[in-house]
Order: structure tokens, then C-alpha cells, then sequence
């Protein structure tokens, strides 16, 4: 028998899409979500397709993640968002790591899928993602947003693709975004960052040429420049308002946020 695995989410107002993640992890020994107050029924959703709830209310993307990590029951934990699914091929790839474990931390691709099209390029694919591991040698840190896992090691990485399918509209992907931008903004802000023009010049023209050039972002047709020029738009949107709280007395942003999100980066 391998390690036992404990799948932990956060989540808030997630019911429409979380059966499906749940339905990809029939290995796990365990599910943990962590509601943030839904309005929508999530919790009872998660509780139907056997999860074990606890309730917390939201402390920003990565204090909410380790928060559900130490909620488990078993060291071994695969972090999902309630828009994700595990392929078959990446389930396979889980439990034969678990059963016998080359390291402690694991990275896997995820295809995200952007205008009705999966990605194969650009941000869009792989986008490398470090969410299998033990809670003994890695964990989240405690960033607001663009929160990553922590570790000491070279991570191994897992073959099959982690499936993030967002029901989401153009306009609330926007609205989204805008929301990360501020946050990421507010998060520079108290670390001490200041930026001008050559950030809000550069930032956003470095990410379209690595994405849509270097990456071959253009392959995936009007999705991918779409997908690209939006990352492009959070850069320099991420910079302008930093200039704003640089400008602005007594700035505050509020922490808003939930765990059914996309692959802004």
C-alpha cells in the first residue's frame, strides 16, 4: 500500500464546478474543503460527494491553503482548486508516486482552458504547478495572492495533466483579474516596492514577447493572444496601482478573494 493522501481545497461559492473535481480524486483516502462562507451551497455539495468540511473564513489565498493543509489528516497532500480536475493519466502518476516516493514534493502541468479552447502554449501550457507533497517538508507561504509551496528540494514531476476549466465568462475573468492586480499590488506595496515608468513599459512588453513569442503563445490562435494580452494588461495594471498607494494617503485594498479561481500569473 502507498501513503495515504489527504486532497484539501479552498473554496467559496464553488457548487457549480466542484462535483467534478471531486470526481477525479476517487484515490484520495481523505478530501478536506475549507468554505469561506458561501452563499451558494458549496459546503453542503462537498459534504454530499464526501468531503469533510470545516468552515474559515478567508485570510487570503496562501494562510487559506496551509490552513487546509494542517487540516488534514495524513501528511501526504494534493492541493486542488474547485475548478481543477485530476486526468486519469495524472491520477496514475499520484498513486505511483505515493507508492513509492522518489521525493517529497511534486510538480504536475496544468492545461487550462481559455475561450473554449485547451491551451498548449504560451502561460496557458505547462503551467507548472507544485501541489503533491508531504506537509513535513514543504507548505504554502503566506502571500495574499500568487501564493506558491515552499520547499528545499527539487521537486519531482508527475506525467498527466491537471485540467483547470473555468466556467467563467470573459467579463467576470476580468473582473477576477482586477482583483488579483490589486492585491498583488497591495502586497508590493507593504513589502516595501515602488515602480515608474520603466516598470509599466517593460513589465507588460517582457511577458507578451516570453508568452506569445518565446513560448509560442501564438499557436493557440485568438485564445492565446487573448489569454496573453490579459497577463500583459494585470502586469502593467499590477504597477499602476502600486503607483496609485504610493500616491494615494492611508492606501488600503481590501483582501478579497476564494478559492475558484484562474491561472493569472
Amino acid at each position: 500500500m502507498g501513503q495515504p493522501l489527504s486532497v484539501v481545497l479552498v473554496a467559496r461559492n464553488a457548487a457549480a464546478s466542484l462535483p467534478a473535481c471531486l470526481a477525479s480524486v476517487p484515490f484520495a483516502d481523505e478530501i478536506v474543503v475549507v468554505d469561506s462562507q458561501s452563499s451558494d451551497g458549496t459546503a453542503q455539495c462537498a459534504a454530499q460527494h464526501g468531503a469533510r468540511v470545516v468552515e474559515r473564513e478567508w485570510m487570503g489565498f496562501g494562510r487559506q491553503k496551509q490552513f487546509a493543509v494542517s487540516q488534514a489528516r495524513n501528511d501526504w497532500v494534493l492541493c486542488l482548486d474547485a475548478d481543477e480536475r485530476v486526468s486519469p493519466e495524472l491520477a496514475r502518476s499520484i498513486r505511483a508516486a505515493l507508492d513509492a516516493p522518489a521525493s517529497p514534493v511534486y510538480r504536475m502541468a496544468r492545461r487550462n482552458r481559455f475561450l473554449g479552447r485547451w491551451l498548449r502554449h504560451g502561460e496557458g501550457y505547462p503551467d507548472w504547478c507544485t501541489r503533491l507533497f508531504n506537509r513535513e517538508r514543504a507548505g504554502w507561504s503566506d502571500d495574499a495572492v500568487h501564493e506558491k509551496v515552499l520547499h528545499a528540494v527539487t521537486p519531482g514531476t508527475l506525467d498527466g495533466d491537471l485540467l483547470h476549466e473555468s466556467a467563467e465568462d470573459l467579463g467576470k475573468y476580468l473582473e477576477k483579474q482586477n482583483r488579483y492586480s490589486a492585491l498583488a499590488a497591495q502586497q508590493l506595496f507593504e513589502r516595501g516596492r515602488s515602480a515608474g515608468a520603466l516598470q509599466l513599459v517593460l513589465s507588460p512588453l517582457a511577458r507578451f514577447a516570453k508568452f506569445y513569442v518565446l513560448r509560442l503563445g501564438f499557436l493557440d490562435g485568438i485564445p492565446g493572444l487573448v489569454h496573453t494580452s490579459i497577463g500583459c494588461m494585470n502586469s502593467f495594471m499590477k504597477y499602476a496601482k502600486l503607483i496609485e498607494l504610493h500616491r494615494t494617503p492611508s492606501p488600503t485594498l481590501p483582501l478579497e478573494g476564494g478559492g475558484n479561481r484562474g491561472g493569472e500569473r
